[in-house]
C-alpha cells in the first residue's frame, strides 16, 4: 500500500515563501516518479513540477525561476519550495506518486495554500 502525506501550507503574503512536504510510505518510492499538482476552485488541476527518481525536474512555465522541487530517497520525502508567491498560486496543492512499473497513480489528501494580503 502507498500513502503520501502532506505538510507545510497555510497562509502568506504575496512575495513570500512557503515549502511544502511530502513524506510517502511506499517501498517504490526510490524508483517513482513524484509530482506535485495543484487545483484551484472551479479550475482544472494542473501539474506544477515532477521529479524523476534520479532528481531530474520540470515546471510549468507558471512556476518556473520561483519553484523548486527536491526529493530525499533515503527519507522517502519531496520538497516543493515555493518563492515569490503571487495570488494566483492560490490553490490545493496535492503530491502525487507514479510508479515506474506499475498503472496507476497515488495521491495525497492535499493541503491548501493561501497567497493574499
Amino acid at each position: 500500500q502507498v500513502q503520501l502525506v502532506e505538510s507545510g501550507g497555510g497562509l502568506v503574503q504575496p512575495g513570500g515563501s512557503l515549502r511544502l512536504s511530502c513524506a510517502a510510505s511506499a517501498s517504490i518510492f526510490g524508483t517513482s516518479v513524484m509530482a506535485w499538482y495543484r487545483q484551484a476552485p472551479g479550475k482544472e488541476r494542473e501539474l506544477v513540477a515532477a521529479i524523476t527518481s534520479g532528481g531530474r525536474p520540470n515546471y510549468a512555465d507558471s512556476v518556473k525561476g520561483r519553484f523548486t522541487i527536491s526529493r530525499d530517497n533515503g527519507k522517502k520525502i519531496v520538497f516543493l519550495q515555493m518563492d515569490s508567491l503571487k495570488p494566483e498560486d492560490t490553490a490545493v496543492y496535492y503530491c502525487n506518486l507514479k510508479p515506474a512499473y506499475l498503472r496507476g497513480d497515488y495521491w495525497g489528501q492535499g493541503t491548501l495554500v493561501t497567497v493574499s494580503s
